[in-house]
């Protein structure tokens, strides 16, 4: 079916610059989420009308030949909008589904339930109860429950607005009627606007089957005009991926302090302690355990590893029974191979760390290759940078470097070599054997203390 996604709103209560429906909910534009759950309905690309910051809204997917964007300008309502996409519809295809881009938590589930009722009838409206209908347009039926039109409230009676079934805006129209039913039209309401809604009078009047479908969820239908209201659907989004991941088995110290800003891919037994933020994708073999007020983005951490508190970890891949932090930070290309201990503010780039070498406390490395049972001792910085190009450092196994140390890359630490306490290391050590440069110690006799003077 054709996909239509209306996005030209202007969002004055967000108090923004940013267009509305590029206001991030769950680290990502509400539209993405809109378009996540119309993904593979639509042999067509889905069409998306933009009208306030157009440019910055298309620039955002720009590259993307699945999106086609038309222009709605000025604003004149959602009837409006829709004439506007009519043009870019394959008239082929008989349905036109309608969404918005401001209802971020539409589900494909509740898609296809639409799309599945579309056989048997002319529209399918997608319609909700809630516990306070004010704000909605009510959907009116006859006598024997028929659809027969759709009122907004400000245009409602007294006792219309005693029904609590209400329009979501979401519907499926039959393609072949959308020039009739549009150029019926008329802004003959208090909005002085194209009400989409109108088309639901017009085709019971034709005779037309209109079906409602209703969401697992009522959050699914539920608009974005403030960031209040964003707030709010932020928080009930991340408790259905808790939910999720706790019938998975997973456990949340706290299912109401995790944030899920991408993919989270969790093993059995893996134990997540609060204030924990997930980007991109992040998988988590089993027996992982991470600590309170860590974040990971786009990394996989082997079975049995733990993540101790204060964490960052982007990019990287941490090999299985390891033990990382507190307070460590793994950067893009970090790969440690396995029975790691990373320790207190050590920080890893783009590095391979062999299994069982430990880099326990303040230390830098970047832009090097490590061996298996090194010990890097506390201070040490890997001076892969010389303002303009960067180098490797190549550590060999069973490698001891000792506190304070600067190796200045290119450079190359032998297999079983030991790099004494405060050297700065410029060219090769060779395997097995101690390496060191430091000044010589003195003691100054007689030497006395400044005092200040008067």
């Amino acid at each position: 079916m054709n996909i239509v996604i209306l996005a030209a709103g202007l969002g004055k209560r967000m108090c923004s610059r940013l267009p509305k429906v590029l206001q991030p909910l769950a680290g990502r534009p509400m539209l993405d989420h809109v378009l996540e759950a119309t993904a593979g309905f639509s042999g067509a690309p889905r069409i998306v009308v933009v009208g306030h910051c157009a440019d910055e809204v298309k620039r955002r997917y720009e590259g993307r030949d699945d999106l086609t964007f038309v222009l709605q300008s000025p604003q004149l309502g959602t009837g409006h909008a829709l004439m506007q996409a009519c043009p870019a519809l394959d008239r082929t295809d008989p349905h036109t589904l309608v969404c918005l881009g401001d209802v971020p938590l539409l589900s494909p589930k509740t898609v296809r339930a639409m799309q599945e009722e579309c056989d048997a009838n002319d529209l399918v409206l997608l319609t909700v109860e809630p516990a306070d209908p004010k704000g909605y347009g009510r959907i009116v039926r006859d006598e024997f429950g028929r659809v027969t039109s759709i009122v907004e409230e400000k245009d409602a009676t007294a006792e219309e607005k005693m029904i609590r079934e209400v329009n979501t805006g979401i519907m499926v129209l039959p393609t072949a009627r959308l020039d009739e039913w549009l150029g019926a039209l008329t802004n003959t309401n208090a909005q002085g606007e194209y009400y989409l809604t109108d088309v639901i009078g017009l085709a019971s009047r034709s005779g037309a089957r209109i079906a409602t479908v209703h969401p697992e969820h009522v959050y699914e239908v539920e608009g974005v005009n403030s960031k209040a209201q964003l707030a709010r659907l932020e928080r009930v989004w991340q408790r259905a991926q808790a939910d999720r991941l706790l019938e998975a088995g997973v456990t949340l110290i706290d299912p109401d302090r995790i944030d899920i800003r991408g993919e989270l891919v969790c093993g059995r037994d893996v134990e997540i302690d609060v204030g924990c933020v997930f980007e991109g994708r992040v998988e988590l073999k089993d027996g992982v355990r991470v600590g309170a007020h860590s974040v990971l983005k786009n990394s996989v951490v082997e079975a049995e590893t733990e993540i101790l508190p204060f964490c960052h970890i982007e990019g990287a891949r941490v090999g299985e029974a390891s033990r990382i932090g507190p307070y460590a930070r793994l950067r893009p290309g970090a790969e440690l191979h396995g029975e790691n201990h990373i320790g207190n503010f050590v920080e890893i780039k783009k590095s391979t760390v062999g299994p069982q070498t430990k880099i326990n406390h303040l230390s830098y490395v970047g832009d090097a290759d490590v061996g298996a049972r090194v010990n890097i001792g506390a201070g040490t910085i890997t001076c892969n940078y010389d303002g303009v190009n960067k180098f490797r450092t190549t550590i060999g196994d069973d490698a001891f470097i000792g506190s304070d140390t600067q190796l200045v890359a290119p450079v190359t630490v032998g297999a079983g070599a030991t790099i004494g306490a405060g050297t700065t290391l410029v060219r090769r050590a060779p395997d097995n054997k101690l390496t060191l440069s430091r000044a010589r110690q003195v003691t100054i006799d007689g030497w006395v203390r400044p005092t200040k003077k008067n």
